[in-house]
């Protein structure tokens, strides 16, 4: 059973979503240390979602239209957001880390707010977690307790190697300014598409 749940897990982490993108953008723009801390962030955005299933939470998202569609469309509001900042931006992509370092907190921030205000992710895990612990199990919950901490490993690690892979090719991928220019573009293109998956699925 937990094989096949690493199995399924893995296959859901590795499909790129609004996580995977940020966290290889940022190792493009700043390097592997800043991709870590993205697939950090991302991996404790997860965190609240994991915790609103198993403790029931996401029963009251998923009764609620008005707070489910709330949370949906405010994330979708901020996919947008970061769309704009990344189709409107000039500069070089590659910073000079040690003449502007960035700032960790900030991009722990943005990357839990990309996992959290994503309510599907909620009521995934809802819907995900269950089907691998029998109802009469005893100890049901730290089951589940442990099964999301298989998935939150997983996803950092492979964040982790989606960002470290981004920084090593960046200096080749980031040389000339047309390619910059066209990697930007494509990033702000992939928010809204994703923006606008999230928007147009039901509940």
């Amino acid at each position: 059973m937990t094989f096949t749940f690493i199995l399924s897990a893995l296959v859901i982490v590795a499909t790129p979503g609004t996580g995977a993108i940020f966290t290889i953008a940022e190792g493009l723009a700043h390097g592997t240390k800043s991709s870590l801390i993205a697939a950090f962030g991302c991996t404790l955005g997860i965190l609240p979602q994991l915790l609103a299933a198993i403790f029931g939470l996401a029963a009251i998202l998923n009764a609620s239209a008005i707070a489910f569609n709330g949370l949906k469309f405010f994330g979708v509001a901020y996919l947008l957001f970061l769309a704009f900042q990344m189709w409107r931006d000039k500069g070089p992509l590659i910073t000079n880390e040690a003449a502007a370092p960035r700032a960790s907190w900030r991009v722990i921030r943005t990357a839990i707010l990309i996992n959290l205000l994503n309510p599907k992710l909620t009521i995934f895990f809802f819907a995900f977690l269950p089907a691998f612990v029998h109802p009469n199990q005893p100890n049901a919950t730290i089951k589940m307790l442990e099964l999301s901490a298989i998935f939150m490993g997983l996803t950092f690690v492979v964040f982790a190697l989606y960002g470290i892979f981004a920084s090593a090719v960046r200096r080749h991928v980031t040389s000339k300014p047309k390619i910059v220019n066209r990697l930007r573009k494509s990033f702000a293109v992939t928010y809204v598409l994703l923006a606008g998956r999230i928007a147009v699925q039901g509940r």
